[in-house]
């Protein structure tokens, strides 16, 4: 197996062990903090990002092998109709079907492995939705633990990392007012300094002549 599908299997590996931690059941508090934690962290959110752009490379092997499968196919096919059998036999039929094995190999491992990322995702967002709605059930039924910060958090979730990328932003346009304010005081100031200094001019009594 080459390295980049080797790399492709341990992708897919990690991907099953990451569903099998979605769906192993944990308590309520502790799987709100989990998910509002993952909802608002940034690593996690460059983490998806880079991952989005490994998925397009793999979707890339998975057209390549779909396409070599298709060739050895072809092949076969062609040299089954022809006369001359003995390509079939000894080496060369070997040979063949290796590269027949080896081609719907990589084309299986790409495919699950995109699958699974489907399939993750999805579970991922339906667990956060069930999680909002046991949040609502909870605040409607009078419940205190479901008003928490990690509620809010989890109620403003709407992918890995954006409640970060959200208070990011909302600092540093806190940042730009507080700059703003600043300059607007250094301004007031010279106004008033300009008016002090132009008042006594023009309160100055003009002499007869």
């Amino acid at each position: 197996m080459t390295l980049y599908y080797t790399l492709v299997f341990a992708l897919l590996v990690t991907e099953m062990i990451i569903f099998a931690l979605l769906i192993i059941p944990l308590p309520y508090t502790m799987k709100r903090k989990l998910f509002a934690f993952i909802s608002e962290s940034p690593i996690i959110a460059k983490l998806q990002y880079g991952l989005k752009i490994t998925f397009i490379f793999i979707l890339i092997l998975f057209i390549d092998s779909v396409n070599r499968v298709y060739s050895v196919q072809v092949e076969l096919a062609k040299t089954k109709s022809s006369q001359n059998s003995a390509m079939l036999e000894g080496s060369g039929r070997m040979e063949v079907q290796a590269r027949k094995f080896y081609s719907q190999r990589n084309m299986y491992l790409c495919g699950f492995t995109l699958f699974l990322s489907l399939i993750l995702n999805r579970t991922y967002v339906m667990i956060l939705d069930t999680l909002r709605l046991e949040e609502k059930v909870k605040r409607y039924e009078g419940d205190p633990k479901a008003s928490g910060k990690d509620s809010d958090r989890l109620a403003q979730a709407g992918g890995a990392g954006e409640i970060g990328k959200l208070k990011n932003q909302l600092a540093q346009k806190d940042r730009d007012i507080e700059t703003l304010k600043k300059q607007s005081e250094g301004l007031s100031r010279e106004y008033n300094n300009l008016g002090d200094q132009m008042n006594p001019k023009d309160s100055t009594p003009k002499k007869d002549r």
